[in-house]
């Protein structure tokens, strides 16, 4: 159920409590479309006044609107009136023209089945053949349920702060203690770093409970990683049921420059990260999806810093550029990477007094190979030259190998990749 309210009712709802369905702690069937029950609780009209006018500011008004199958709504957002122009940093902030030279490719060759799901109808509202005007960009609509299952309006689009030890001096048990488990691969290199590629298998995970999560994706770093000025720009896909009120895989982004304290946030749910795609919706759902022992189908994303102007794109697929972080946002990233990691993320709540069956990638663990493991594949980084480096060298990294598990290697086809990923609970996760 969703309230709108109004700010000329404001008087009429003083001191009234409205009985709505909230995403707390039921645990969520494994798909569905329609958004999840969960118990009652009383809601202030006061603070559902707040929401509402946080989603009057994000929610832009659209030239033209797009209902997805899946229930979604796409707004059609005139470029020029997008939320990242919000941001104080880029008030006067000119939209950049894609850059004219992409990163160059050496030591591979170009794989024309590199990304399987960008082919015909890749997000689930493309399936009418409905697409934005040019000029615009698609953005998923923000609703009321989908903030009141976030534990606040402050919390609302940002990950949950976590302790983040430094991967290359800490030892793996250190690692996770927050609920945060990991598998991953990740550079070590003293060169200065301007971006990374990879290509990844796109499953649908179980997700036990509703504010746990399971992702995949690149991450960009430079900064302390014990310290609060950790800068972060991450892309890749992802199940939310609290983010997105289903259990649907889908396409995220998110950044932070400080360590995820305040900064940042998921998708375009704050004012930062500039679309200029008209045809990719970040947050919307991805179709079709890898099937155990069947078809498989994977989506290749770059993140790479612009040397002309210095903001950092995404793109997906060869060519197909969706929009950037402009480097006003950033301390350390305004200038370089210091560190890339690819792989896998859960949160375990241990809601049940043990530990969540919530998967990592397809839910089998790494030794299963192709076609029943999640992958990435074709590991590079820009190097300062502006020129994409295969990877031959990663160190791996899983907090608890016996509930989510890494293992990689090389091949001429997929350079350096990876297998990655595991059931959660087992009889040896506990």
């Amino acid at each position: 159920m969703e309230f709108i309210v109004l700010a000329s009712k404001r008087t009429l709802l003083l001191n009234f409590f409205v009985t709505i369905s909230l995403f707390l702690s039921q645990k969520i069937t494994h798909v569905s479309a329609s958004n999840h029950t969960r118990p009652y609780r009383q809601v202030s009209s006061l603070r559902l006044e707040r929401i509402q006018k946080h989603l009057n500011k994000i929610n832009k008004p659209p030239v033209f609107t797009i209902q997805s199958p899946d229930g979604d709504v796409i707004d059609c957002v005139p470029q020029k009136r997008q939320p990242a122009l919000d941001h104080p940093l880029l008030k006067h902030h000119k939209i950049q023209k894609a850059p004219k030279k992409m990163p160059n490719m050496m030591g591979t060759e170009k794989n024309d089945d590199a990304s399987s799901v960008l082919e015909g109808a890749w997000q689930l509202w493309h399936v009418n053949g409905t697409r934005c005007p040019k000029g615009t960009v698609p953005i998923r609509r923000n609703t009321m349920n989908d903030v009141l299952r976030s534990k606040s309006l402050f919390d609302f689009g940002k990950k949950k702060q976590s302790i983040q030890l430094d991967r290359r001096t800490e030892k793996p048990d250190a690692l996770g203690t927050n609920g945060h488990e990991h598998a991953i691969a990740y550079t070590e290199t003293s060169s200065e770093i301007y971006g990374a590629k990879a290509t990844i298998n796109v499953w649908d995970p179980k997700i036990e409970e509703v504010n746990e999560f399971s992702l995949s994706q690149i991450w960009i770093l430079s900064g302390s990683f014990v310290g609060p000025d950790l800068n972060s720009i991450e892309a890749g896909w992802q199940v939310s049921p609290e983010l997105y009120g289903d259990n649907r895989p889908r396409l995220f982004t998110y950044w932070t420059s400080d360590s995820y304290q305040a900064t940042g946030c998921y998708n375009l749910l704050c004012s930062g990260f500039i679309q200029t795609n008209n045809k990719i919706a970040i947050g919307a759902a991805i179709s079709p999806l890898s099937t155990f022992k069947g078809n498989q189908f994977d989506i290749t994303i770059l993140i790479w810093k612009d040397p002309k102007m210095g903001n950092w794109w995404m793109g997906l697929g060869d060519n197909r550029l969706v929009g950037y972080w402009p480097a006003e946002l950033f301390t350390h990233l305004a200038d370089h990477a210091t560190t890339v990691e690819w792989g896998g993320e859960v949160v375990n709540t241990r809601a049940s007094g043990r530990h969540t069956t919530t998967q990592m990638g397809s839910g089998h663990f790494p030794e299963e190979g192709f076609g029943k493991a999640s992958y990435f594949r074709n590991l590079e980084i820009v190097d300062s030259d502006n020129s994409l480096v295969p990877v031959r060298d990663v160190k791996i990294l899983a907090e608890n190998t016996e509930c989510y598990d890494i293992k990689s290697s090389y091949s001429n086809e997929w350079g350096t990749y990876f297998y990655y990923g595991g059931p959660g609970f087992n009889p040896r996760c506990d």
